[in-house]
């Protein structure tokens, strides 16, 4: 649950706080060790400070419900995920730096390989790069449906925004993507009344996607998701007197940020660099949210060794930061991602909260049985920024 009367008792102060989110960061044992990523990885620094912090599992959205990447961050940044949806095309194109008009709908898009038959064989395409797909993009922007005009940009690999706009066009659309290989892509259909005519133009779109995309190896065929509409959601600066900021390389969560009125920082592709970033504008805000990528995507390949590496390359993040001194940091993750799976899970994630007042649990590991030993138990994520923001100091008491 969240306490609604925060934004009465929240106050802005000089203190600052740092989120750091290691996307995907909970996993599974692999069978062959029966120690998760986590355990495996040689994490020196996060365990150092796992041994000064207080620990704890949250679960994103609910127990045994299995978040997107949007809901994930939502539930951290302090809003709840059900009560404030945002859907990922409308966070795709606002990382990017588009802006909706009014009737415009956004849809989040992928390439993907399908077969003779028109079953996806890979969900991504290969994950090709952007250099690859940015004429594709060009190429769909110039199809034609009937009802809405259409415009395509590219965001980043295989990934692409769909902007729709025409009168009568809703936001209550499935989804195209079959979420696994050696399936056709579903019937894009409408959810609710007000949505058929949206659900009627993907589909045109979608077939003339395909058309002209034919003949090719890989990438031959689109998958679309996440219709959305600009939603109408409390700044985080209204609804928490925060000033806040972005270092993310992303897109998605990029447009996320700026959705709850973070400000981005533009920074380099390594963890390196966004920390850098970081300490040039450390005097500027009160509160970071620093992004780490690529544990998620070795998760989602179900590349067990990729995740550990990767979780080895957040670790190096940690002296830096700390040396910054910062009043709270947070290590969390939206989503578990474990490699035995190769998606999203409901697992509960990892948690750490280390401030002058945030006591410490002596459990010098931080890993998903660590941080289940740890003394703030299992808790919903949405609960993490409040916590962050009394141990910044930035919550004044409640009531009489």
């Amino acid at each position: 649950m969240t306490f609604e009367g925060i934004s009465e008792i929240a106050e802005a102060t000089p203190s600052k706080i740092v989120l750091y989110v290691v996307d995907g960061l909970g996993g599974l044992p692999d069978p062959k060790t029966g120690r998760s990523e986590l355990e495996t990885a040689r994490t020196p620094n996060l365990d150092a400070l796992a041994a000064e912090s207080a620990l704890g599992l949250t679960d994103p959205v609910a127990p045994g419900v299995t978040p997107g990447s949007g809901p994930g961050h939502l539930g951290l940044f302090g809003y709840d995920p059900e009560r404030f949806l945002i859907k990922r095309g409308v966070m795709e194109a606002m990382g990017i730096g588009l802006d909706l008009a009014p009737g415009e709908i956004a849809a989040r898009g992928n390439f993907c390989t399908i077969d003779a038959r028109g079953n996806v064989t890979d969900r991504r395409a290969g994950r090709i790069p952007t250099a690859d797909s940015a004429p594709l993009c060009e190429a769909l922007d110039s199809i034609i449906v009937e009802g809405a005009s259409v415009a395509v940009h590219p965001v980043r690999d295989h990934r692409f925004v769909v902007l729709f706009r025409g009168d009568g066009l809703g936001d209550d659309v499935t989804e195209s993507d079959p979420q696994k290989e050696g399936a056709p892509p579903l019937e894009l259909r409408a959810l609710a009344p007000g949505s058929e005519k949206m659900a009627a133009v993907a589909r045109e779109f979608a077939e003339k996607a395909r058309e002209a995309l034919s003949g090719r190896d890989r990438a031959n065929m689109v998958l679309l998701r996440g219709f959305s509409r600009l939603p109408d959601i409390p700044s985080m600066a209204q609804r928490f007197r925060l000033n806040p900021a972005a270092i993310a390389t992303y897109p998605m969560y990029r447009g996320l940020a700026r959705i709850v009125g973070m400000r981005l920082i533009e920074t380099g592709t390594s963890i390196a660099d966004e920390v850098e970033t970081l300490a040039e504008h450390f005097h500027e805000h009160d509160f970071f949210f620093i992004h780490f990528k690529p544990a998620d995507s070795a998760g989602e390949d179900s590349n067990f060794d990729a995740k550990v590496q990767a979780l080895e390359m957040a670790d190096t993040a940690i002296p830096r930061l700390r040396e910054l001194g910062p009043d709270v940091i947070v290590v969390a993750g939206d989503h578990s991602t474990p490699s035995v799976l190769g998606a999203h899970s409901w697992h509960p994630v990892p948690y750490l909260l280390h401030s002058k007042y945030s006591g410490r649990d002596g459990v010098a590991e931080f890993s998903e049985r660590a941080c289940a030993r740890g003394s703030l138990g299992r808790f919903p994520a949405v609960q993490s920024l409040p916590l962050a923001m009394a141990n910044a100091l930035k919550l004044a008491k409640f009531g009489a």
